[in-house]
């Protein structure tokens, strides 16, 4: 018979076999994003291409300049969509709040659309920037309308202003490509959601944003554990609630900012890996979000590899990919809990 004084160390083992279990499989994942796709490379070149590079050999240049900025590219992705969706879901005290159902993802259409209509953008490295700045602008119309009225930003009230912050984008998202067919074609490719074609320069623009963003979210979890108490609690213990509001908008719009400005919008991943890492890790986020930034990533990962496999010699998009892989594990933690 187990003590109930063995139960805290046992449980506590067990989250560092799942996370150790995690970092692993992400680190065999990364290996074979490297080595798979619509043309299969050797291990021995993709080490020599990592280690003793080649600038006239073919399978070099293409595991340095694609697979290798595809795959850093897929874990920040990962990394970002997995802890924004942990923070909001955390601070909106909504387990169905995401950067997609909150406006986020539509924010950012919104101005990359505004880029290729006005500004005639026509790169994913100029995409990076309006999708960015879209992010923010929804992020600070969701939290603004959410805080009107004397009790603040409630839980209710932030998931009604991001549901019609999410509606205006994407009816003025589609106004404007009605009326723009050119436009359409363009905003397309980046609106399905992918990894693909992302070079290292995509990567260099995003990186410093997500990383950013990750230490914020990994640094806030005892600020994250307050506020999921409810506001007047977290009052009580000292906690300025609306500084820590700001700190958490600001670690959202830099992880799903950047995310979604890099790879377009990506569906499930930040609804789906927050209750898993907490199914697991319990309710601290000292420690669900670390578990969050291990497995949002496999799920990108995984997703990836799947759609560079299963259409060959093309492939199906990873946005495609997470939603028919994230849509049963979200059902199914729903029915189980």
């Amino acid at each position: 018979m187990v003590s109930t004084a063995a139960l805290p160390v046992r449980r506590a083992a067990r989250v560092w076999w799942w996370l150790g279990g995690a970092a692993l499989v992400l680190v065999a994942l990364s290996a074979v994003s490297l080595l798979v796709g619509s043309k299969a490379i050797p291990v021995a070149t993709v080490l020599d291409a990592l280690t003793a590079f080649d600038p006239t050999n073919n399978d070099h240049l293409f595991v340095r300049e694609e697979r290798l900025p595809r795959t850093l590219l897929g874990l920040l992705v990962g990394i970002g969509l997995g802890l924004a969706g942990t923070v909001m879901q955390a601070v909106a005290r909504n387990p169905l709040a995401d950067p997609g159902v909150l406006g986020i993802n539509a924010g950012a259409s919104f101005l990359v659309v505004v880029g290729i209509t006005v500004f005639g953008v026509g790169s994913l490295s100029g995409y990076v920037w309006f999708a960015f700045a879209g992010a923010l602008l929804a992020t600070v119309l969701v939290y603004g309308v959410g805080a009107l009225g004397r009790e603040g930003a409630t839980a209710v009230k932030i998931a009604l202003s991001g549901a019609a912050a999410n509606a205006a984008f994407v009816s003025l998202t589609t106004t404007v490509l009605l009326s723009d067919t050119d436009a359409f074609e363009r905003f397309r490719l980046w609106q399905v959601g992918s990894l693909a074609g992302r070079d290292g320069e995509v990567l260099a623009q995003v990186a410093p944003f997500l990383i950013a963003g990750a230490v914020l979210a990994v640094a806030s979890g005892r600020l994250l554990n307050t506020l999921t108490l409810g506001d007047d609690v977290a009052r009580g213990l000292g906690q300025n609630v609306a500084l820590a509001r700001v700190i958490a908008g600001v670690t959202v719009v830099l992880l799903a900012g950047a995310a979604t400005a890099a790879a377009g919008p990506i569906a499930f991943v930040g609804l789906a890996v927050p209750p898993v890492a907490r199914m697991v890790a319990g309710t601290d986020h000292r420690i669900v979000l670390p578990a969050a930034l291990l497995f949002a990533p496999i799920l990108v990962l995984v997703a990836d590899i799947v759609g560079r496999v299963v259409a060959r010699p093309g492939e199906v998009q990873v946005g495609i990919v997470t939603a028919v892989l994230g849509a049963p594990v979200f059902i199914a933690l729903v029915r189980r809990r």
